[in-house]
Parts: structure tokens; sequence; C-alpha cells
């Protein structure tokens, strides 16, 4: 640890980390900054050829695995041992499409996906980190968390879900010096609109998102503040949107 006036200041260096949907997009750019920074990174997610490709690239370690199985959930626990940062990152882009569109199994598999899996982790990191009195969890959201837009109501809902159980948690947390934070971010460069089937982005725009090594570097700044204070919520977005929604 680091002192600053007598108040720790948390340091990723040796610290054990894991982010979810690692592989790809703001995950990636986690992984790379937070690597970067001297903490032994693993990244999780299905599919096996782009985590391995990935950790190869970043100089990381890898786990295949499905959040939303705590089966799973346990194999990582059990590989990593100790740890002492999550990144719940992964999400899932099922489609943009009206309610009435969706059947039953996409409903569950975004829910699943974008809310369910984050809190079967939080559940497993968060035993360690109460009996550890340290730790910090940071969830992604998305800004439509807070706001609705036509064909995002199950994401949306999902996304709100994972917001209100961050609070929720951190008052659960707070007491054992764990912190929680709710990490929103809005249009980005990454693959959500490709998985999502939507028309693709103009480079021009895209190049005033955010990117997924921007991302990382705000994660990298969140996780090495001082381990007195916390970020209940942060939320990030282009000024290149506009956002007049519902």
């Amino acid at each position: 640890m680091k002192t600053t006036k007598g108040m720790c200041k948390m340091s990723i260096e040796g610290k054990k980390i894991i982010i979810t949907g690692g592989a790809t997009g703001y995950g990636y750019g986690d992984a790379r900054a937070l690597k970067a920074a001297g903490g032994e990174v693993w990244i999780v997610g299905r599919r096996l050829e782009r985590l391995r490709k990935a950790a190869e690239e970043l100089g990381v370690r890898f786990i295949q695995g499905d959040i939303t199985r705590g089966e799973d959930w346990d194999r990582i626990m059990e590989t990593v041992g100790e740890v002492d940062i999550l990144v719940n990152n992964a999400g899932v882009a099922v489609k943009v499409e009206p309610l009435l569109s969706f059947s039953d199994e996409e409903i569950f598999r975004s829910i699943n996906g974008n809310l369910t899996g984050a809190i079967l982790g939080c559940r497993r990191v968060a035993e360690k980190m109460v009996a550890r009195k340290s730790g910090l969890i940071i969830n992604v959201t998305s800004v439509c968390s807070h706001y609705g837009w036509p064909g995002f109501a199950c994401y949306t809902a999902a996304k709100a879900g994972l917001d209100m159980f961050s609070r929720a948690l951190y008052t659960e947390l707070r007491p054992h010096n764990v912190r929680v934070t709710v990490l929103t971010p809005s249009w980005g460069a990454t693959e959500f609109g490709i998985a999502a089937k939507l028309p693709p982005t103009e480079k021009e725009l895209a190049a005033k998102m955010m990117s997924p090594d921007q991302m990382g570097e705000l994660v990298r700044y969140i996780c090495d503040f001082p381990e007195h204070l916390e970020f209940p919520e942060i939320m990030v977005q282009p000024l290149v949107q506009e956002i007049i929604p519902f």
C-alpha cells in the first residue's frame, strides 16, 4: 500500500483481477490497462479462440466460462483463488427490436447475460472480500439503465436491475470495507452494434465514441483510487451523442 497523509491508496500491482467479457471491447481495454498497471489479470468469456487470442496479445490469463452458470463461476473462483478486483463487464446484445418480437428464450438470454451472471459473480467474489475486509467490484451497466429507447426494453430492464442491485450491494458490503462501483457508459466503439445487428457506424462518428482503451484508463483510475473513498456511480458519454429519451 502507498499512503498519502496517513490514508491508504490502493495499488493495482500484484492484485488478482477478474474481468468478464475481457476478450473484446471495453473488457479488452480494461484488461490492457490493468495488466500495464501490474495486475494479475484473468479474462473470462465463452468463445475460446477469442479468449486465447486476446490473452496472448495482452499477456494475461484466461478462463473459458459462461457467467450465467453458477458452476462455471465456481470453477473460475477455484482457479483464480483470492480476488481483489472484479470487473463485471460482460453483456449480451441479443437484438434491438420491439419486445413483441422477442421469444421467451431471447428474454431469458438478455436478462441472464446482462444481470443474473453479474449477480452470481458478485455473490462468490464478495464472500472472499468480506472475509478479507478488502476488495473492489465494478459493475458495468449502460446509459439504458437511466433512459428508455424503443427496442431496448429487455436490455434496459437488465441493466437497470444491475444498477439498483449494485447500489444495494454497496450498502451490504460497505461495513466490511468492500467497495462497489456502478460504471455507466453510453455510445462506445465496441462490437455491441454488430452483435445487435444495428447499421454500421460511420468511421468519423465512431472515432468520437468512447474507445476500449479510454474505458480501460477510467477503470484503472477507479481501481487505483484511495481505498477509503468510494465512487458509487460514474457515468461517461461522448459529447457527440445527444440524449433526448422518454
